[in-house]
C-alpha cells in the first residue's frame, strides 16, 4: 500500500479539515484563455485545440515558433571585468578607492598601495561569490527532463505514432506518455492514468507521493482547492513515482509554475545582516572622514594661515579614521572560523560572511521532516470502534501488509506498512506462518486500499479479506449504517487533528473460489479498527532546540505537513506553538494568503509553526520576518527549499540535499541536525565578537586621535604630528590589531546574537574616543612641562616623539582593557593580543630613540617626561576600567 501524505493525513475521513491549501491562481496555460484548474479533460482538448491522438507535426512546429522552446529562461552571465566593478557600489569599498587615490595624489604612496590593495582583494571576493550564484542557476536546468515521449501524427489522417522528442520541442496541446521515474516535462492535465502517483515536493515540500487522475467531470469540491490539490494537475519539476498516464501539455517554457517559483525574483537575495551592519557603520565613518578634511584645512586657514601645504596632514587624519584593516581582520577572522568548523564538525561555509550571519540569526526557519523528525513512522496506538485498544487490530493490518508485499511482488513495504510490520513483530502476535495468502490486491491511489485474501487455519471452505488504508475509503465499502459511518469519522477526524495519521482496517469472510479477486470484492466488509502512526522525533532534536533557546535563537517550522501533524511533532519536542503554552496555534498557508506583507510580519513574529506551506509561502514568511528586523536562517534540502534558502540571511543545507540547493546554500552540514547548526551559530558568533572588538577598539581610538590631532593643530603654531608621522602610527596599530582576528571571545559574547548595530557602535566610540581625546590632551600639559626649555626645530621634534609614544601607548592600553565581556580573569590570561599590545607599547618607546627616529622627525625626550606620562596612563586606565564596568552594566 502506498503512503498516506503527511500534508493529508487527514484526507480519508472524508471531511474537510482545517489547514487546507489556500487557493492560488495557477498560471494561465500558453494558449488557454482561463486557467485550467477548472476544466474537464474533453474541454482543455478543446481550448488547446487538440485531441487524444496528439498534435500534427506541421501545427506543433507552427506552436513552437510561437510559443518558443520549452526551457526555463535563460539567464546572461554577468561579465566578470562588470562583475568586479560593480563591487565597488559598497560604501565602505568605495571611501577607501577615494581616499587611495587622494593619498597617491598627495604622495603618500604607502598609504596608496596598501589601501588600493584592500579595495581589490574586497571587490575579488564579492565578484566570485556572484559567480558562485550563477553556477547555482546553471544547476537548475538539470532538474528538467531531456527527452519525453509524445503522440504526434504527420497529416491529419495519419495515425498517431509516439516517439521520443527533446524536451525543448514540446509545445502546449502535444500529449505525453508518463511512466515510473519520468520527470514531467512541463505542466499538464491528466487524460488518463493507471495508478498515476507524482511526487511534486519540488514545489509543494509533501514528503509523500500523490496521486493523480482525469477530471471527466465538473467537481465542485474542487472549485476552492489549490492548483497542486487538483487530481488532473501535474507540474514541471515533478516526478512520476508509480503507475502511468497519458497527459496533455497546458504550459511551456516561462509559463510553467516551475518557472515562475524559481525566477529571478526568487534567487535574488537582498542585502545580508552582515552587509547590513558594514554598510551602517561604513556610512557613520564615511560622514566622519568626508568632514574631516575640509575642517582641518579651514581651521588651520583661519588660524595660523595656513594653504594647501596642509592637504597632507588633512588626508592623513582622515586615513586615521578609517579602520584600514577591517577588510582583512574580517577576512582572516571568518577564514579562520570557516577552516575550524570544517574541521571539528564538518560545516563547509561557502560564503564566508555567511558566518557573521550565522552568529547573528536570532530565526531559525526549518522544516519538520528529517530535521525534527526521523521520516519514519511508529504505531502509536491500535484501537477498536469505540476507541479501545485491541491488538488484533494490529494483526490484522500486519498480515494484509505482508501478504500484500508478497502476492503483489512489490520491491519494498512503504513507510506505513513497514511501521505496521515492525510493530507487529515487536508485539510477537503476528503468526504469519498459521495464514496462507490467496491472492492480493495492491493499494491503488483511486480506491485508496489495499486488500489481502487469506486462507485462515481451521476455516476450510473460507477465504478471509482483509482490506486497509484511507479511513473514508475503508468505511465506505463497510456494511454500517449512516449513524456509525458518521461516529468513526468523527472519531478519525479527532485523532487526525491531534497529528496521528490513520489507517483503517476491516475484514469480511467469504466461500472459497478459484475465481480471481477484484475491487468489487471489497464491499459488505466488517469494520475492525483503527492504527494510528506517529513521526519519530529526531534523537538530538529536543536538547538542540533547548540549547538554541538558550543563545536566543527563535524556531520557526515551515512545513507542507497537515497542521495536526506539524504541532504534534512540536509537542513531542517540547516546542511551544502559541504564547499561551498550547499546540493549537497553527498556522497554515491559508491565512497566509490573506495577510498583507505588514500583518504577515506581525503573525510570523509570534507564531512557531506553518502548515502546508509551498515553497512560495516559506519564502513569504522569511522575507516577512526579515522585515520585521530578525536576522534569519533556513536550513532546507528540496528543491521546494530554494526560494527560502535566496530568502534569507544565510541559507543552510546538509550535504545530502539535490545538488541545486547545495549550490544556492551559503553553510553546507555533515548531516541535518540541529547540533551541526548550534555549533555554527557559536563559530559565527565567535568570530563575529572578534570583529565587533576589533571596531570597538580601533574607532574609539581613532576618533580619539583625530579630535586630539584637530585641537592640537588649533592651538599649536606647527603641525601637531607630520603626515609620516601619523602614516607610521597607523602602520604600527595596523600590525598589531591582526592579533584581534585570532583573540578568544568571552562566554558572554557566545550567549545572545552577534548583532553589529551602528547606532550602539557610534555611541561606544563617541564615550570612549572622547576619553582617549582627554589623555591626548593632557599630554600636550606633560609634554609643555617636561618641554618647557626646549625651543625651535628641537621642541616640535621633541613634541612629535612624545605624542607618538603616547599615542602608541594608549592604544596598547585601549586593546587591553576594552575588551568587553569578558571576566577579570579571562583578561588576565595570555594570548596574542597582549602580546601584540606590548609589542606596541615597546615601540612607542623605542623608535624615538633608534636611528629611525630622526629621520622620522623625532628626538630624544627627557625623563621627566616618561614618569609624567606614566601618571597620566595610569589614571586613563583607571577611568577606561571604570568606563567599561559601567557599560557594561548598561547593557
Amino acid at each position: 500500500m502506498s503512503s498516506v501524505p503527511e500534508s493529508s493525513a487527514a484526507a480519508g475521513t472524508g471531511r474537510t479539515t482545517p489547514g487546507t491549501p489556500a487557493p492560488v491562481t495557477p498560471l494561465p496555460a500558453v494558449g488557454t484563455p482561463v486557467p485550467p484548474s477548472a476544466k474537464t479533460s474533453l474541454q482543455i482538448l478543446r481550448s488547446l485545440d487538440t485531441g487524444p491522438r496528439g498534435l500534427v507535426e506541421a501545427r506543433a512546429e507552427e506552436r513552437l515558433a510561437r510559443f518558443g522552446e520549452n526551457v526555463l529562461p535563460a539567464w546572461r552571465p554577468v561579465p566578470w571585468p562588470r562583475r568586479f566593478v560593480r563591487s565597488l557600489r559598497d560604501p565602505f569599498t568605495s571611501v577607501l578607492l577615494c581616499l587611495g587615490l587622494v593619498s597617491a595624489v598627495v604622495s603618500a604612496w604607502g598609504t596608496a598601495c596598501v589601501t588600493l590593495a584592500l579595495v581589490a582583494v574586497s571587490c575579488l571576493l564579492r565578484s566570485t561569490e556572484e559567480h558562485r550564484a550563477d553556477r547555482s542557476t546553471a544547476a537548475l536546468r538539470e532538474l528538467v527532463a531531456t527527452t519525453a515521449t509524445v503522440v504526434r501524427r504527420t497529416s491529419a489522417d495519419a495515425p498517431s505514432r509516439e516517439r521520443d522528442v527533446p524536451v525543448a520541442d514540446l509545445v502546449p496541446g502535444d500529449v505525453i506518455r508518463l511512466g515510473p521515474g519520468d520527470l514531467v516535462p512541463a505542466d499538464v492535465q491528466v487524460l488518463r492514468a493507471g495508478g498515476l502517483t507524482v511526487h511534486q515536493s519540488a514545489l509543494t515540500g509533501e514528503s509523500a507521493p500523490v496521486a493523480k487522475h482525469p477530471l471527466d467531470a465538473p467537481d465542485p469540491a474542487l472549485a476552492g482547492a489549490g492548483p497542486f490539490a487538483q487530481p488532473q494537475l501535474c507540474f514541471q519539476g515533478s516526478s512520476v513515482t508509480s503507475g502511468s498516464g497519458t497527459a496533455v501539455i497546458t504550459a511551456t517554457g516561462g509559463a510553467t509554475r516551475f518557472a515562475a517559483a524559481y525566477d529571478g525574483r526568487a534567487r535574488q537575495r537582498g542585502a545580508s545582516a552582515f552587509d547590513r551592519s558594514v554598510q551602517g557603520i561604513s556610512w557613520t565613518l564615511i560622514r566622519f572622514m568626508l568632514l574631516t578634511p575640509p575642517l582641518v584645512l579651514m581651521a588651520n586657514a583661519a588660524l595660523r594661515g595656513r594653504g594647501l601645504e596642509t592637504l597632507p596632514f588633512a588626508v592623513a587624519v582622515a586615513v586615521g579614521l578609517t579602520p584600514e584593516m577591517l577588510p582583512v581582520i574580517v577576512t582572516t577572522a571568518l577564514a579562520r572560523g570557516a577552516a575550524r568548523l570544517a574541521r571539528t564538525s564538518g560545516v563547509i561555509v561557502k560564503r564566508l560572511p555567511a558566518l557573521h550571519d550565522l552568529g547573528a540569526v536570532d530565526v531559525l526557519c526549518l522544516d519538520k521532516t528529517g530535521t525534527l523528525t526521523e521520516d519514519r513512522p511508529v504505531v502509536e496506538a491500535a484501537v477498536d470502534g469505540s476507541d479501545l485498544p485491541d491488538p488484533g487490530v494490529l494483526r490484522w493490518a500486519a498480515l494484509s501488509a505482508l501478504w500484500t508485499l508478497q502476492l503483489a511482488e512489490l520491491p519494498a513495504p512503504d513507510a506505513l506498512d513497514e511501521a505496521v510490520l515492525n510493530a507487529a513483530e515487536d508485539a510477537e502476535d503476528l503468526e504469519a506462518s498459521a495464514y496462507e495468502g490467496v491472492a492480493a490486491l495492491p493499494f491503488d491511489p483511486v480506491r485508496r486500499v489495499a486488500t489481502a485474501v487469506l486462507r485462515r487455519p481451521g476455516r476450510l471452505g473460507v477465504h478471509t479479506l482483509v482490506t486497509k488504508g484511507a479511513v473514508g475509503a475503508v468505511l465506505e465499502r463497510c456494511a454500517l449504517d449512516g449513524d456509525e459511518r458518521e461516529r468513526l469519522l468523527d472519531l478519525a477526524a479527532r485523532k487526525a487533528e491531534s497529528g496521528l495519521r490513520l489507517l483503517a482496517v476491516a475484514r469480511a469472510d467469504r466461500p472459497a473460489r478459484h475465481g480471481a479477486y477484484t475491487p468489487a470484492d471489497e464491499r459488505g466488509l466488517t469494520f475492525v479498527g483503527l492504527v494510528a502512526l506517529r513521526d519519530v522525533p529526531a534523537p538530538s532534536a529536543a536538547d538542540a532546540l533547548d540549547v538554541l533557546a538558550r543563545r536566543g535563537v527563535t524556531v520557526k517550522v515551515l512545513t507542507g505537513d497537515h497542521p495536526g501533524t506539524a504541532a504534534r511533532a512540536c509537542e513531542d519536542l517540547g516546542l511551544r506553538t502559541d504564547a499561551a503554552g498550547g499546540y493549537g496555534d497553527v498556522v497554515t498557508a491559508e491565512l497566509v494568503d490573506t495577510l498583507s506583507d505588514a500583518e504577515l510580519a506581525r503573525v510570523a513574529d509570534r507564531a512557531t509553526v506553518f502548515a502546508r506551506c509551498t515553497p512560495e509561502h516559506k519564502a513569504r514568511i522569511v522575507s516577512a520576518l526579515r522585515a520585521a528586523g530578525h536576522t534569519t536562517g533556513f536550513l532546507g534540502d528540496g528543491v521546494n527549499d530554494l526560494p527560502a534558502l535566496h530568502a534569507a540571511d544565510v541559507g543552510i543545507c546538509p550535504r545530502n540535499a539535490v545538488d541545486v540547493a547545495r549550490e544556492a546554500a551559503d553553510v553546507v552540514l555533515a548531516e541535518k541536525d540541529l547540533t551541526a547548526i548550534d555549533r555554527a551559530v557559536l563559530a559565527g558568533r565567535h568570530s563575529s565578537g572578534n570583529i565587533a572588538t576589533y571596531l570597538r577598539i580601533t574607532l574609539s581610538s581613532n576618533l580619539g586621535n583625530v579630535i586630539a590631532m584637530l585641537t592640537a593643530g588649533l592651538m599649536l603654531p606647527f603641525l601637531p604630528m607630520l603626515p609620516a608621522q601619523v602614516l607610521v602610527q597607523n602602520l604600527c596599530f595596523d600590525a598589531a590589531q591582526l592579533a584581534f582576528a585570532f583573540d578568544r571571545p568571552g562566554a558572554s559574547a557566545l550567549r545572545r546574537p552577534a548583532v553589529l548595530r551602528s547606532r550602539d557602535f557610534l555611541r561606544f566610540i563617541t564615550g570612549f574616543g572622547l576619553l582617549n581625546a582627554a589623555a591626548d590632551l593632557a599630554t600636550f600639559g606633560v609634554l609643555a612641562l617636561a618641554l618647557h626649555n626646549a625651543a625651535g626645530t628641537d621642541g616640535e621634534a621633541a613634541f612629535h616623539a612624545g605624542w607618538f609614544t603616547e599615542n602608541l601607548l594608549t592604544q596598547a592600553l585601549v586593546m587591553v582593557l576594552l575588551r568587553t565581556g569578558r571576566s577579570t580573569a579571562e583578561r588576565r590570561a595570555g594570548g596574542p593580543l597582549r602580546a601584540a599590545a606590548a609589542g606596541l607599547a615597546v615601540v612607542g618607546v623605542l623608535l624615538p630613540l633608534t636611528p629611525l627616529g630622526p629621520l622620522l622627525g623625532m628626538s630624544a625626550l627627557p625623563p621627566l617626561y616618561y614618569l609624567l606620562l606614566g601618571s597620566v596612563l595610569g589614571l586613563y586606565a583607571v577611568g577606561l576600567t571604570a568606563a567599561r564596568r559601567r557599560y557594561e552594566r548598561r547593557r
